[in-house]
């Protein structure tokens, strides 16, 4: 029998280590949604499988952000799986579509950070939560942005100063502190 990209994923949260006690109960949270059959698709409630990408540059000095048309904030380029159980592929997929980049390199393969966060109703639509799975991946600040049409405006941002863009957004707080632990970890 074949391991399954949910196997794999399962496997990865069961042996996810963080500093950040909100992700401890995150990972049992995800466990748990990843027993539902349709998790992975967007008309799954309470909440779905989402993959997102972390984007810094070669430094590791700036972050890409998306500000995000319905939600109205700047974040990181994410979205639903959509059925797609590699939700490394998925953040890869929203990446680029988002920023218009097409090179990324992962600084690592691994998950970077997980949140649970609330998204309000819209439409048809109830208010439902995602369950948004992350990687860190590395671009160059020389590659042309476009703006999807998901999207306001795609822009680097200075790590030190994303967090007046982002409403003090814990879970974008996180990602930056841990983007300086592991490129501090990665220079020596």
């Amino acid at each position: 029998m074949s391991i399954t990209s949910r196997d794999r994923l399962i496997a990865k949260l069961i042996t996810y280590e963080t500093n950040f006690p909100e992700e401890t109960t995150f990972v049992h949270q995800f466990l748990e949604l990843l027993q539902a059959s349709k998790c992975y698709f967007r008309d799954h409630f309470p909440g779905h499988i989402t993959g997102s990408s972390w984007i810094v540059n070669e430094s590791g000095s700036h972050v890409l952000l998306v500000h995000h048309a319905k939600l109205n904030k700047w974040l990181q380029p994410g979205g639903h799986a959509d059925g797609d159980e590699n939700i490394f592929d998925v953040a890869l997929r929203e990446a680029m579509e988002e920023t218009g980049l097409k090179i990324f390199s992962p600084i690592t393969e691994e998950i970077f950070d997980i949140d649970i966060h609330p998204i309000p109703a819209r439409g048809d639509f109830p208010q439902h939560l995602h369950f948004d799975v992350r990687f860190i991946l590395q671009a160059s600040q020389n590659e042309a942005l476009q703006v999807s049409a998901e999207s306001n405006h795609v822009a680097w941002f200075n790590i030190d100063n994303v967090v007046s863009h982002t409403e003090n957004n814990t879970s974008i707080i996180r990602m930056m502190e841990k983007t300086k632990y592991l490129l501090r970890s990665h220079q020596h």
